[in-house]
């Protein structure tokens, strides 16, 4: 038997389904929805957190059923769980408007190049971390996340913000501001928060968003003093032991130039670049700028300027100095993916892998010594770089 999956917007169903809804023995949907459309005499199932009991009290039905979910059921909606439970072929998916749609068409904003996550049913860190990186961005957000929650993670940021609550319900509300507007209001449920750019519309430098076309760039792409950048070779091991991409946060501590904190915006992740000296902070912020990206800058010495920060996915420890068993704990204490650190000392390797490991990381060296060609009476010699080893620690 096939079950009609009705989106429902403005208390109503899709314009040509009611007959569906009519027809229905049974009719699982949220208890508001249940109160206002199921028809006469049609056995209810209430939809709640736990999913799975009326998932199959549905599939034991042998009679017509409906269910009722707002919107698009098939955008982060029940269709994903209810497919994976009846098969599709059972499915007949009537949509109304999905909630982005609506909260878009309120700004009157194009929404064709937005990025679209959820903060309803998980936690809510790669949500946030979407919302710092990219110029336009929506989040469904949930009771346990709410769009406060992302006001007070963007504050300081230059952002705009939108939160369009109740979309096609009484008490429909849109209220757009700073960050720093929003962080003490409240809103109702369900709500969509709309995360923009500071040109107020979000566009996209490049669309549809694609990895870059190279990473690990040269040297020569980074303002940098003398030596003090972290080199091709190098960032391209760290990179692939950092694993950056949307959803994530990574800090790069002991920046320099901040060009792996570049880099890893550039893959699609948040990134904070934090270092003591104002001058490489300076670098950090000029360089994001060169290459179009967002990198939130801290001027601190590491690991006290550690503390008042989001926790992060990766960390990246380079420099290697006075602190930096001080800073591999708190790395290892905090970071949910990964720690990377590069060192000059082979005497520092063994001991960054004890503290790695005692932190419950799985650990890995590797020494990089890269020759470079260089010209040489009409032919070419190599140039050798000074060697590094990378120490990767791996949460599994």
């Amino acid at each position: 038997m096939t079950v009609a999956v009705l989106g429902v917007h403005g208390g109503r169903v899709p314009p040509g389904s009611e007959d569906l809804l009519a027809r229905a023995a049974v009719v699982a949907g949220g208890r508001p929805a249940l109160d206002a459309l199921a028809p006469p005499g049609a056995r209810r199932i209430a939809l709640g957190a736990d999913l799975g009991p009326a998932l199959e009290a549905i599939a034991a039905t042998d009679g017509p059923a409906c269910v009722l979910a707002s919107g698009d059921p098939g955008f982060f909606g029940i269709v994903r769980r209810l497919a994976e439970r009846l098969g599709p072929e059972r499915l007949d998916v009537r949509p109304a408007p999905s909630s982005v749609a609506l909260a878009f068409a309120r700004l009157g904003v194009p929404w064709d190049d937005a990025l679209v996550v959820s903060a309803h049913g998980r936690a809510p860190e790669a949500a946030v971390n979407a919302a710092l990186r990219h110029p336009k961005v929506a989040v469904l957000t949930s009771p346990a996340a709410p769009p406060a929650l992302f006001a007070r993670a963007l504050a300081g940021t230059g952002r705009r913000m939108a939160v369009a609550s109740r979309l096609g319900l009484p008490g429909e509300r849109v209220d757009e501001g700073s960050p720093e507007d929003l962080a003490t209001r409240e809103f109702g449920e369900p709500s969509v928060v709309v995360v923009l750019g500071g040109d107020g519309n979000g566009r996209s430098a490049l669309w549809p968003p694609r990895t870059p076309p190279e990473w690990a760039l040269p040297e020569a792409a980074f303002e940098h003093r003398t030596g003090m950048v972290t080199k091709a070779e190098v960032r391209a091991l760290v990179l692939a032991r950092l694993g950056p991409g949307t959803g994530d946060l990574v800090w790069d501590v002991g920046c320099g130039s901040g060009s792996v904190a570049v880099e890893c915006a550039r893959l699609g992740a948040a990134a904070i670049a934090i270092d003591h000296d104002p001058g490489a902070v300076a670098l950090a912020g000029r360089n994001a700028a060169a290459h179009a990206v967002p990198v939130r800058t801290v001027h601190g010495r590491a690991p006290a300027a550690l503390a008042a920060l989001p926790d992060p996915d990766a960390a990246f420890a380079g420099g290697g100095g006075e602190e930096l068993d001080a800073i591999l704990d708190a790395c290892a204490a905090r970071a949910r993916r990964c720690v990377v650190a590069t060192l000059a000392l082979v005497e520092r390797a063994g001991p960054a892998m004890d503290r790695l490991a005692a932190a419950g990381l799985e650990t890995d060296a590797t020494m990089l010594q890269a020759s470079r060609l260089r010209p040489l009476a009409g032919g070419h010699r190599l140039a050798a770089e000074n060697p590094v080893i990378v120490v990767s620690g791996v949460r599994r």
